[in-house]
């Protein structure tokens, strides 16, 4: 009869798993797009949604541009900060688990492109004429869907799991 693994060893097999699934899936995307547009091209032409290949060397909207250092350490003491926080027992629920794990696969695939291109791929461009979002990429939505969610989980629900668990509310 073969052993099951320990409860802790297959959390932590997910952690990078999902965290790995978004570093796949946003460098794949930019790979298809730097290989197949040049800089500027947008397919198609018109519409709510087009595919937009520009560069982005700040961060988020554009803020910070030319500050890939900065931003590249910025990004360090982040993923750094989220292995930290994966670890950290009160955190240790399954909500919070998969936001740090989208979290820590968006960081890294923006930071990989930092560091190997100098700035970032971004080609999701949605809206028409001047109500148009800034473009992005596909890290960016999965950082920022997983920070409101680990916040809110923080400020409305971070203790209200354990008592629910033990019985007594």
């Amino acid at each position: 009869m073969q052993e099951k693994p320990p409860r802790r060893f297959v959390r932590e097999i997910t952690f990078f798993a999902i965290a790995l699934a978004v570093v796949a899936f946003d460098q794949i995307s930019k790979f298809l797009v730097r290989t197949n547009l040049t800089i500027g091209q947008v397919m198609p032409e018109q519409g709510f949604f087009r595919i937009t290949y520009v560069t982005n060397t700040g961060g988020v909207f554009g803020l910070f541009a030319n500050q890939a250092f900065l931003i590249s350490l910025v990004a360090v003491a982040g993923i750094a900060t989220i292995l930290v926080l994966a670890w950290y027992a009160p955190l240790n629920k399954t909500p919070v688990r998969v936001c740090l794990a989208l979290l820590l696969g968006g960081t890294v695939g923006n930071l990989i492109d930092r560091l190997a291109l100098g700035s970032v791929v971004d080609f999701i461009d949605i809206g028409v004429g001047q109500y148009r979002w800034p473009t992005f990429n596909v890290a960016d939505p999965v950082i920022t869907v997983s920070v409101i969610i680990l916040v809110y989980y923080l400020l409305f629900r971070f203790g209200k799991d354990e008592s629910v668990e033990r019985g007594s509310g």
